[in-house]
């Protein structure tokens, strides 16, 4: 018989140990906080200059919004502001002697929030992804992009490693345009007992859907720039030929789809500012140039088109970018590093940016995450509409274009992912803090029914 496992190497229970160590760490994270206003209030003579390390953070947010959203003097000037507005609250705490209070503040802070995720970890009750042991496949294909990553594929000897753990491998002949769909049905035709790619997520998404239609396992090789998907998959990112064992020894994850107007992701489908960038042929090879130049226009609306997306009920009014990704991401910060904590929920994922002046950008700067114009929400289903028949879509990395209205979907379960049996694991990442939640729980108040049960699906 197969053994059903959990993908997460620690599985804390909201055992009573569990809750004391958790209520140990909300104290603590209180303390902190408290020491933290403590050496604010030892520099209270000099409150204005306190007060003005904050205006200076809202003044950068504010400048560069300026020099992203305008053009010529005005551009110089944000840039300008962006840059001397933190350098000039240094120089001020410098020189008024505050330098000794702020860092103390700030190091009390950091310390309040490192213990209040870490309350919020302990009392989390994290179900993880599933995994059942596997036979090893007979009649495994896998598909290798040579040029993906910078070359991975020949750096790392994937071909004959691969070949040497009885795979068959199919090398894309990038001059002749290859259909890796083409390649992926005519192996299922052949026999192929499972359809493997090396190579970057778009490509994946593709290959990913013939074995989902045919219910066959499917095996990601890191091969890719990015490769998000194989990082949220627990796959060793900086050796692609690890991800390998799989053919040997693997056992298999039961993963949603992401589906854009019939189209496969395994990571994003993003609609806006971005999208439209990527269109641009010049993008590839001049990211930022390209990405400066279009903004003015994108930000102030003057260009592109205006968006309205339907999360489920939830409505989202003109956003500059809206982000659908495959499972919901942990933190409204995927293109920083975020990543999605499970690929099994049944469940997309809504990122909103809606920024329309220096004032919401300071405030962006001020709060992050928790700025009034990002909306983060985790629907089953978005429908993107538009005042243009065809918009930009960028879906996993790959620009297209698509008829309005773009409807998203997830197709829970329908991906059969084979890893290896031992792999790094993806890396975790901290909650966002809710000091309510904290403070509850640091003087014994449980936590109550919609909070346990958010602390289990985040998990």
């Amino acid at each position: 018989m197969n053994a059903t496992r959990t993908t997460s190497e620690a599985q804390p229970d909201a055992t009573g140990a569990a809750v004391r160590s958790a209520r140990a760490l909300a104290r603590l994270a209180l303390l902190c906080v408290a020491g933290a206003v403590a050496s604010v209030v030892a520099g209270a003579g000099q409150w204005l200059i306190l007060l003005l390390g904050l205006a200076g953070l809202a003044l950068a947010g504010a400048g560069l919004w300026w020099a992203l959203a305008h053009r010529g003097i005005a551009r110089l000037f944000g840039a300008l502001l962006a840059i001397a507005a933190p350098v000039g609250v240094l120089v001020l705490y410098a020189i008024s002697g505050l330098w000794v209070v702020a860092a103390a503040a700030l190091a009390c802070w950091a310390v309040a929030l490192a213990c209040a995720r870490s309350a919020l970890r302990h009392l989390r009750k994290p179900r993880g992804m599933h995994h059942r042991s596997v036979r090893a496949p007979r009649r495994a294909v896998v598909i290798m992009n040579p040029r993906s990553g910078g070359g991975k594929v020949g750096r790392f000897g994937l071909v004959e490693r691969a070949e040497a753990l009885g795979a068959r491998v199919i090398l894309l002949d990038l001059d002749k345009d290859p259909d890796p769909v083409a390649l992926a049905r005519q192996a299922v035709a052949e026999g192929a007992d499972l359809l493997g790619v090396a190579g970057g997520d778009g490509t994946q998404a593709l290959v990913a859907a013939v074995a989902a239609e045919h219910r066959l396992p499917f095996m990601v090789v890191a091969a890719g720039t990015r490769n998000h998907f194989a990082m949220d998959l627990g796959l060793d990112r900086d050796d692609p030929s690890k991800s390998l064992d799989a053919l040997s020894d693997g056992v298999e994850l039961r993963v949603d789809l992401g589906d854009v107007a019939g189209r496969p992701f395994v990571n994003t489908a993003s609609f806006g500012t971005y999208a439209h960038i990527v269109q641009s042929p010049d993008y590839r090879d001049a990211k930022a140039i390209t990405a400066l130049d279009q903004l003015p226009e994108l930000l102030t609306g003057e260009a592109g088109a205006t968006l309205t997306a339907r999360a489920d009920d939830e409505v989202l009014d003109s956003p500059q970018a809206v982000l659908v990704s495959n499972n919901p991401y942990a933190r409204a910060d995927p293109l920083t590093g975020g990543r999605r904590p499970r690929l099994d929920t049944g469940r997309l994922g809504v990122i909103s940016v809606r920024v329309g002046g220096a004032a919401q950008a300071a405030e962006l700067a001020l709060l992050g995450e928790r700025a009034s114009g990002i909306t983060t929400l985790k629907p089953r289903r978005v429908v993107v509409e538009a005042d243009e028949e065809v918009i930009p879509v960028a879906l996993d990395g790959e620009a297209l274009t698509l008829p309005t209205p773009v409807v998203c979907t997830v197709r829970p379960g329908v991906l059969r992912v084979r890893v290896p049996r031992h792999r790094p694991g993806a890396p975790y990442v901290a909650p966002s803090v809710d000091w309510r939640r904290i403070v509850r729980l640091a003087f014994g108040r449980a936590p109550r029914p919609h909070e346990k049960n958010q602390e289990q699906s985040d998990g």
